[in-house]
């Protein structure tokens, strides 16, 4: 069975407990509301993400992980 690690509003934060389930998961998705790019970048070094913008999310993360 396939894990997925479901997440949003992290609004720019990325901590050790949300990499550490990350790590867990065979898959990341993020439900919007990223608020920095640094947070989708650390998740992807860990494992795939799939990501869509929220309304917070600027025109470089909108680029990025369109709807």
């Amino acid at each position: 069975m396939k894990k997925i690690l479901l997440l949003s509003d992290t609004h720019s934060y990325i901590d050790e407990r949300i990499l550490h389930y990350a790590k867990k998961a065979d898959e990341v998705w993020h439900a919007g509301d990223i608020g920095h790019l640094k947070v989708t970048d650390a998740i992807e070094t860990l494992n795939p993400l799939r990501a869509v913008y929220g309304n917070i999310d600027d025109d470089k993360i909108r680029a990025t992980h369109p709807l």
